[in-house]
């Protein structure tokens, strides 16, 4: 258990961080209040896409299933997108396009899969 929490709060700062670059990268639209404001916008950003996409994610692949199939997976960048889109609607002071959450969605799958890969490789070298 305790393990799981520590990953999700690395997960949730990796977010944060892919978020504000995503944001950063793309000009979406962003009222630049002080620095510690950012901070915490941010840092509530990335646990919001972190809550929906453990929650919501899996539920919206299942139901997207048939188009995943038939894009042969690249429908699962839409998904991501979602995702990244919900939460900006969530949390206030931040805004982007749905393409601009799909390409921050390509960014933070970046992010996630080099996290799980690198947990996984630490993991083994434990053992």
């Amino acid at each position: 258990m305790k393990r799981q929490f520590v990953v999700f709060l690395f997960r949730w700062v990796l977010n944060s961080l892919g978020l504000w670059v995503a944001v950063r990268i793309f000009g979406a639209g962003y009222d630049h209040p002080g620095t510690s404001a950012v901070v915490v916008e941010f840092l509530v950003a990335g646990l919001v896409f972190s809550i929906i996409n453990s929650v919501m994610r899996p539920i919206v692949v299942i139901l997207s299933l048939p188009a995943i199939l038939l894009t042969l997976g690249l429908f699962v960048l839409v998904v991501n997108g979602l995702m990244v889109y919900i939460s900006l609607l969530i949390t206030p002071g931040i805004s982007m396009t749905f393409m601009e959450s799909i390409l921050t969605g390509i960014l933070l799958s970046l992010v996630n899969y080099i996290l799980s890969a690198t947990l996984e490789l630490h993991q083994a070298n434990k053992a």
